[in-house]
């Protein structure tokens, strides 16, 4: 069963092929995807690499967490699945109201 691992605090010259190469020492990936800004299509910082197996993903965790890769400290960890976040950039879009309330 592949495994989604979490991989945080990489450098902005970290590649998918380095992560591929570098979690490759712990057993089958899958695949590795830096997640890029929109905006400026800059890496953010942090990707998920996807193991074959759940033994392979461990290893991986236990090997690459606290690693420096390309100068910067990893930080490694399954992957958990995204919080609901609630529309209008995480305040619910009240935050005029609250003003509005406050001015009162």
């Amino acid at each position: 069963m592949n495994t989604k691992l979490y991989v945080g605090n990489l450098s902005f010259n970290t590649t998918d092929n380095d992560l591929k190469t570098a979690f490759a020492a712990f057993g089958g990936v899958n695949s590795a995807e830096l997640i890029m800004d929109k905006m400026s299509g800059r890496s953010r910082g942090f990707a998920f690499v996807t193991m074959e197996t759940k033994e392979a993903a461990d290893a991986a965790i236990a090997g690459m967490n606290g690693k420096t890769l390309d100068g910067r400290d990893l930080t490694v960890n399954e992957a958990r699945p995204r919080e609901d976040r609630p529309a209008g950039g995480g305040d619910g879009g009240d935050r005029g109201q609250r003003r509005e309330f406050q001015r009162r």
